[in-house]
C-alpha cells in the first residue's frame, strides 16, 4: 500500500539529470551572453549613479523645499506638506538621511522604468485579447513568485550591484502598473469611444484625449501600488548590493540589532506613507481638473 501513502514522483536519477541540464544550460547562456546583457544595461548603471549622487550631495534644505513644493503641488493641503517635511526631518535627525536618499533614488528609477514599460503593455492588453491572454499568465507568475527567487537569475547574469537590484525591483513592482492600466482603459464608457469615433478621431487621438484621461484614476492607483511594491522590495534587494535603508535592516537581522532594524524599518514606512499620500492626492487633483474642464 506504499503507493497509496507516498505520492508517485519522477525517478530521482532522471530528476537530478534534468536539474543538471537546466543549470548547465543557464550557465552556458550566462557565459555566452552575460557581457552583452551587462553592456545593454550599462546606461541604467550611469543613471542610477547620477541620481544617487544628485540626491545624496544635494543640500538638505533644498531637498526639503523641493519635497514641500511637490507635496503642495500635488495635494494643495498643508497637512500633507507638513507631514512630508516632518517625516524627512525625523529621518535626518536619526542619522538615516543618506540611506534614505539612496533608497528614494532607487524607488524613483524603478517607478519611472515600470511606468515606461507597464503603460504601453497595459494599453496593448486593453487593445488585444490575444496579448492579454499571453501576458496574464506571465503577470500571474511575476506576482506569485517568491521575491527571493527573482534574485537568482539576475545575480547569475549581472552579478551584484545597483542594476541587478533595480531589475529585481522592477520585475516585482511592474505587474500592478500593467494590470491597472489595462483595467482602466477597458472600463472607459463605450459611449464616449463611440462619440470619439463619430467625430472622426484617430486611434491615437482617442487614446490620448479620451481613454487615458478617463482611465487616469485607475492608472494612478497602479503607479501608487508600483511604488509601494518597490519599497517592499528594498530590503530584499539589499541582499545583492542595493544600498539604502535595506542594508541596515539586513544587518540588524543578521546581528540581532533590534533598534537599528526598528529605526530603519520606520524610515521605510515613513517614505512609503509620503509617496502614498502625495501620489494619491495628485491622482485626485488630476481627476478633479479633468472633470472641471469637461463639466
Amino acid at each position: 500500500m506504499s503507493w497509496f501513502t507516498s505520492f508517485p514522483q519522477i525517478d530521482d536519477g532522471y530528476l537530478r539529470d534534468l536539474k543538471r541540464v537546466i543549470d548547465e544550460g543557464f550557465r552556458n547562456f550566462t557565459r555566452s551572453y552575460g557581457d552583452m546583457i551587462e553592456g545593454f544595461f550599462s546606461p541604467l548603471q550611469s543613471v542610477l549613479i547620477w541620481s544617487e549622487r544628485l540626491l545624496t550631495n544635494a543640500p538638505w534644505p533644498i531637498v526639503l523645499l523641493i519635497v514641500a513644493a511637490l507635496a503642495w503641488g500635488a495635494s494643495r493641503s498643508l497637512r500633507v506638506v507638513i507631514g512630508s517635511v516632518l517625516t524627512l526631518v525625523l529621518i535626518g535627525m536619526f542619522g538615516m538621511w543618506d540611506d534614505t536618499m539612496k533608497t528614494v533614488s532607487m524607488i524613483l528609477a524603478a517607478t519611472l522604468l515600470s511606468i515606461a514599460i507597464g503603460l504601453p503593455l497595459g494599453i496593448l492588453m486593453a487593445r488585444s485579447e490575444r496579448v492579454q491572454s499571453v501576458l496574464n499568465p506571465i503577470l500571474d507568475v511575476m506576482q506569485t513568485m517568491p521575491s527571493f527567487v527573482y534574485l537568482i537569475p539576475v545575480v547569475m547574469l549581472l552579478g551584484i550591484g545597483r542594476v541587478p537590484g533595480l531589475i529585481a525591483v522592477v520585475i516585482y513592482a511592474l505587474p500592478p502598473m500593467i494590470r491597472l492600466t489595462n483595467l482602466g482603459i477597458r472600463q472607459v464608457d463605450r459611449e464616449v469611444l463611440e462619440a470619439a469615433d463619430a467625430f472622426g478621431s484617430s486611434a491615437w487621438q482617442k487614446l490620448v484625449k479620451a481613454e487615458l484621461p478617463l482611465a487616469l484614476p485607475t492608472i494612478m492607483a497602479g503607479i501608487n501600488q508600483t511604488i509601494m511594491m518597490a519599497l517592499a522590495m528594498v530590503v530584499i534587494a539589499s541582499m545583492i548590493g542595493v544600498q539604502g535603508l535595506g542594508q541596515p535592516v539586513l544587518r540588524a537581522i543578521s546581528n540581532q540589532y533590534f533598534t537599528l532594524g526598528l529605526f530603519n524599518g520606520f524610515a521605510i514606512v515613513g517614505i512609503a506613507i509620503l509617496f502614498d499620500r502625495v501620489s494619491q492626492a495628485w491622482g485626485k487633483r488630476l481627476q478633479k481638473h479633468r472633470e472641471a474642464s469637461h463639466g
